[in-house]
């Protein structure tokens, strides 16, 4: 019987995308039985402010840049069209049935492993669907770390935040080597984030 084709969903704002969560998606395709990797962009966190977020569709291409040729990574736009705002076990039921042939595994941060039981439907998230957690700085194991779905990942630790990027280009800072080259090239061209 041959093992179930894997495709880890790391959703995020990605507002905008930095080498840590580059790093992270890479450490998974390295290191755990994941086949690809899908970088799904949020069009609005229903924990986060809106003010804040760039255009979907500006990040959904710094993801695309970021990712460049590597062919097991995909920038996913799959909750753009979804109701806002967008709750994963929504997301989560939508890619399974548009997508019948894969084997979805969330990733996410420790940081999100401790307010799971807060998301919407949680217990079945965690019926359903396997969690390989990376850790973040600042956070550590939650009541749910010992769950049977649940597989921490020692991925390398960044403590780059999207927010902190964000706030060295209002201020006039280089990010250089926060973020890919490609998205770095691209907004230096585009200043995106100039006014958010």
């Amino acid at each position: 019987m041959s093992k179930p084709f894997k495709t880890g969903l790391f959703f995020g704002s990605f507002n905008p995308v930095h080498v840590g969560h580059m790093i992270i998606a890479n450490y998974l395709l390295a290191n755990s039985d994941l086949k690809e990797v899908w970088m799904v962009v949020s069009p609005h966190n229903p924990h986060k402010a809106k003010k804040s977020l760039a255009k979907d569709y500006d990040r959904l291409h710094l993801l695309n840049l970021a990712i460049g040729t590597n062919t097991r990574l995909k920038a996913s736009d799959i909750e753009f069209t979804l109701p806002k705002p967008s709750y994963t076990i929504d997301t989560l039921t939508y890619a399974k049935e548009k997508y019948p042939d894969k084997t979805f595994v969330l990733i996410m941060g420790g940081d999100n492993l401790a307010t799971l039981h807060k998301w919407k439907n949680y217990e079945t998230i965690l019926k359903y669907y396997e969690i390989y957690v990376y850790n973040r700085p600042g956070y550590e194991k939650s009541e749910l770390s010992d769950h049977p779905k649940v597989t921490y990942m020692e991925s390398p630790l960044l403590d780059i935040s999207a927010s902190y990027i964000r706030k060295q280009v209002k201020e006039g800072h280089s990010i250089q080597y926060l973020v890919p080259d490609k998205v770095f090239d691209y907004l230096n061209e585009v200043p995106i984030y100039k006014d958010i």
